[in-house]
């Protein structure tokens, strides 16, 4: 069962102005409720009882909004980035001292919405054994994840500017591409590994520890998934969550 996260909710969602302008990301709502709620929600059906929320862009709306719920029944920790925004990798080691290193820790972008098991990826995430587990998607996009047939990262691409990154010496003809769904699951072992200070992305971080450290992908087949990264996305998300 589920026991921690961590809600990525620090961007400033400047894809989504001019509705950012006045408000975070994360209280952007899908029929009646912020993309905040919905996660939380999902991670307390779970069995999540902590949560840690990180934030930067309007942090007092974001306060206000979980005290004016009552922080949902559970343990939701504030993770402050006012100062300065740290991107995923600098957002997990800022709010490494609010988790229990003794149990895996789910992180997840608060802009994907989806009914992907969490359950079920935290139980693969068990048997797999793996520093992290990756969901990723079957789906078109720039930027890919790149793994060998055991689902075991291997490399990176990005298919905008054809820039290529290998990791484990297997030549890319034998990778698979597959999509990032911004939700991965972390054993806290990985914080004594990390060396990157302040702003980075997680994803270099993986790319650098998948050359001696197992991080594997999950192929994440849900039926609902939507990055509500840009105005349009938000609209899908909309008409689709409308019908649920």
């Amino acid at each position: 069962m589920i026991r921690q996260a961590i809600i990525f909710s620090a961007g400033l969602g400047t894809r989504l102005r001019p509705i950012t302008d006045h408000i975070p990301k994360a209280l952007v709502e899908i029929k009646g409720k912020p993309m905040l709620q919905w996660n939380i929600e999902k991670l307390i059906t779970a069995g999540c009882r902590t949560i840690v929320v990180n934030v930067h862009h309007f942090p007092e709306m974001i306060r206000d909004f979980l005290a004016a719920n009552h922080y949902f029944g559970i343990t939701i920790h504030i993770s402050d980035e006012s100062g300065a925004i740290l991107d995923t990798g600098g957002g997990l080691v800022h709010a490494a001292p609010l988790f229990d290193h003794s149990t895996p820790i789910v992180a997840h972008n608060v802009d994907v919405l989806c009914d992907l098991d969490m359950n079920e990826l935290l139980q693969y995430h068990n048997e797999r054994n793996g520093l992290a587990t990756l969901a990723v998607r079957d789906r078109e996009t720039q930027r890919y994840f790149l793994f060998d047939n055991d689902l075991c990262l291997a490399g990176w691409q990005n298919k905008a500017n054809n820039d290529v990154i290998l990791k484990t010496g297997k030549p890319r003809t034998q990778l698979m591409p597959l999509a990032f769904s911004g939700i991965h699951i972390i054993d806290p072992a990985i914080f004594p590994l990390i060396s990157q200070k302040g702003k980075f992305s997680i994803t270099d971080l993986y790319l650098r520890l998948a050359e001696s450290h197992l991080i594997v992908g999950f192929k994440d087949d849900a039926s609902c998934w939507v990055d509500v990264g840009k105005t349009e996305q938000l609209q899908q998300a909309r008409e689709i969550w409308g019908r649920k």
